[in-house]
């Protein structure tokens, strides 16, 4: 497994990102910041400790020394989950986890970390903060690395007023040798404004149109003190706490949505691209194609996924959006996609999927994938967009459908590609072919509508030179019978073309006429 992971780290790690930015810098594609596994530096002394941050107080208030002790609001903590449920059971409870420790300086930047001392095909410790009251829960693995005190979260007590807090945490900086992180402490600025910005991808489809990366996480922290928020729909975040030194800033690919992209190569359910270090402001980050391969994309289909779940609903309509947990994992040296949805535990046999994922099939033992996205030679934001917005078609298909359908979908799906070498849709002559023939109508139908909207166009249509014909759908659409009821037919019953032109006309009985010359024009 060691020798995979350092293969693909070799084939997928790109250079990225420039490090050192202020508030107003704008990241586009720099050698500088490498997207590969971070490389630790030595421990330093964190100055957030109980034992710091009174040593601190007791140096600037002596006075104060015999009546103030502090007690840790927090506990900087490690995990060590055996698998998936154990992970997903601490997420749930609230925890925001890191691969990497919090005390060590960085000597080279990176999307992840995995400790030497954990085997390669197990989860590596996770390192979090979380409140004194935590309940650990008694069957995950935890280790309490050291008990913590932020001034923000302590009781407040008739002992404690008067104290300037953010001195004493400038301080500790420099009693625990941390001095030179620390910013110039000028009134109005650092200590008294929370980092905010705004995160862009730039589609460049029709001209440079720059959309707000949405629904995104940004986190950043200082040691041990954390900041997290979600960018809104035009990709703007503001945190809610200060800090005094510089940042190490994070975009963590699980959208409020509730989706995630995955994977930083190794066995975790949602990616974090690096920003590096930059103001206690803020950073504004501008994301191109010509920025790092695996940032452009994760931003690309990040916005094409939230932008889908928002399109699912709209004029009191409603397609069915994906499930909630849905989790999407991109392969650069892929060429097809598929939506297997196996965490939501289709079972597909392991032969066909060994045949179709090759080298990277051993990722697959610890977290499963949803969708799997084959993003070679897909470098720009429309056509990642459609590849995103077609697999995300079917997802929403398979909660309508059912599993029993999906699994025979996929099956026919992973078999043609594997026995073919190039034909994933078959021919239109195997057995069950009635179930990709419905399946893919639909996905690329609204594929095809999505994009025409997104770009304002209609000279564009996908899927048409197949066996199958969603220009069927296309056709009914420009007559009366848009998307939204058009998806009511995809129930698990429709197994075929035959099917669904009957289903239709049981629910749109008025539209007899059109449904039929439609069918009968492109069959």
């Amino acid at each position: 497994m060691k020798n995979l992971i350092l293969v693909l780290a070799a084939l997928l790690a790109a250079s990225c990102t420039k490090s050192g930015l202020e508030h107003d810098a704008r990241i586009v594609a720099s050698p500088d910041l490498d997207h590969g596994m971070i490389e630790l530096g030595e421990r330093l002394d964190d100055p957030y400790t109980v034992e710091n941050m009174e040593a601190s107080l007791n140096d600037l208030y002596p006075t104060k020394a015999e009546r103030v002790v502090l007690s840790a609001t927090h506990y900087y903590v490690r995990f060590l989950p055996t698998g998936e449920a154990q992970y997903d059971r601490l997420e749930a409870m609230g925890v925001e986890m890191i691969d990497h420790p919090l005390d060590y300086s960085i000597v080279k930047e990176g999307d992840y970390y995995h400790d030497p001392g954990i085997d390669d095909e197990s989860i590596t410790w996770q390192y979090a903060v979380v409140s004194c009251d935590f309940p650990f829960p008694a069957d995950i693995r935890h280790e309490i690395v050291d008990e913590c005190f932020f001034a923000e979260n302590a009781p407040q007590t008739k002992a404690l007023e008067g104290i300037d807090w953010e001195a004493v945490e400038r301080n500790s900086y420099v009693l625990t040798g941390n001095a030179a992180m620390l910013k110039p402490a000028t009134k109005g600025s650092y200590p008294e404004t929370c980092p905010s910005g705004r995160i862009t991808v730039v589609d460049d489809y029709n001209g440079q149109n720059e959309c707000g990366v949405a629904g995104v996480q940004v986190s950043c922290n200082s040691f041990v003190k954390f900041a997290h928020a979600y960018t809104d729909k035009d990709g703007y975040y503001k945190m809610n706490r200060t800090f005094t030194t510089d940042l190490r800033y994070r975009l963590v690919f699980k959208n409020e949505k509730g989706f995630g992209i995955g994977f930083n190569l190794l066995l975790i359910p949602a990616s974090i691209s690096t920003l590096g270090k930059n103001s206690p402001l803020g950073v504004n980050v501008r994301v191109d194609k010509f920025s790092e391969e695996k940032l452009f994309s994760r931003c690309v289909v990040n916005n094409a996924a939230y932008e889908y779940y928002e399109r699912c609903k709209e004029d009191g309509c409603k397609i069915k959006t994906p499930p909630g947990n849905l989790r999407i994992w991109l392969f650069q040296l892929l060429s097809r996609s598929s939506s297997p949805m196996l965490q939501q535990g289709i079972l597909v046999d392991n032969s066909i999927l060994k045949e179709y994922l090759g080298i990277y099939l051993p990722l697959l033992k610890l977290f499963l994938p949803d969708i799997m996205l084959g993003l070679k030679d897909r470098n720009d934001y429309a056509s990642i967009y459609n590849e995103t917005v077609h697999e995300l078609s079917h997802a929403s298909h398979f909660v309508q459908a059912g599993k029993q359908y999906w699994e025979t979908f996929i099956k026919f799906i992973l078999v043609s590609y594997v026995t073919s070498g190039w034909m994933i849709f078959g021919n239109g002559t195997e057995e069950n072919h009635g179930y990709c023939e419905v399946a893919e109508m639909w996905a690329f139908y609204h594929q095809t509508k999505l994009f025409r909207d997104r770009y304002r166009t209609n000279s564009v249509t996908f899927g048409g030179s197949y066996w199958f014909s969603p220009q069927i759908f296309l056709n009914i659409d420009q007559r009366g019978i848009d998307r939204f009821r058009i998806f009511r037919a995809l129930r698990a019953e429709i197994t075929d073309v035959e099917d669904l032109q009957s289903e239709l006309i049981n629910l749109y009985p008025e539209s007899r006429s059109t449904i039929n010359q439609a069918f009968d024009r492109y069959e």
